[in-house]
């Protein structure tokens, strides 16, 4: 009796890791050194981007230390499944800012043997779970909280607290528009901001 031959993504099981944390924490490095592995180990590797995305480049995922991979803007998460082919891993940065339906798509990509890599913030501006990050944290198999260094008292820093008094959700910027923070300064921050 023979064994059938399976090929090695039949033979493959796929996963979700959700990397997160505040703004300037390294949630993009991360997601860079962990694709840049992949491709040394030899697997096929393809990156996603929303498309509104655009702080450094339209087809480039650039960490703010100017490390960058070549990427694939999407307007919708639903067009991944679609660009993914005969992939190994799919990395996706910014997940926060893209539709609710993007859990769903990980889902269906780890189902078809696919190791998904996601990179995201997990609260805005207001402190708030942000998008689809709450989703995909609960149902990915690894999650990392990565901290930046609170810009006030040098302590961890888990909150982007935005610097401008623009209340829109969807705000791209840098460190002229968000600073991280610790908890105790951020509502130190968020208390003196209020009108008295």
């Amino acid at each position: 009796m023979f064994l059938e031959k399976t090929s090695p993504r039949d033979r493959r099981k796929g996963w979700i890791e959700v990397i997160c944390g505040s703004m300037f924490s390294g949630k993009t490095e991360e997601l860079l050194r962990r694709l840049k592995r992949a491709r040394i180990a030899g697997l096929t590797v393809e990156i996603f981007k929303p498309n509104i995305d655009i702080r450094y480049s339209q087809t480039h995922v650039v960490s703010h230390d100017a490390n960058s991979i070549a990427s694939t803007p999407v307007d919708a998460s639903g067009n991944i499944p679609l660009l993914c082919g005969n992939i190994d891993v799919v990395g996706i940065d910014e997940a926060q800012f893209f539709d609710p339906n993007l859990p769903e798509v990980c889902n269906l990509l780890a189902h078809q043997g696919i190791r998904v890599i996601v990179a995201g913030l997990d609260m805005d501006f207001k402190g708030q779970p942000f998008g689809p990050m709450p989703a995909l944290m609960a149902m990915a198999e690894y999650v990392t909280k990565v901290h930046a260094i609170c810009m006030h008292c040098g302590d961890l820093a888990h909150y982007s607290h935005r610097l401008t008094n623009n209340d829109q959700l969807l705000l791209l910027g840098e460190t002229s528009t968000y600073e991280p923070l610790c908890r105790t300064c951020y509502h130190k921050a968020i208390q003196s901001n209020k009108p008295s």
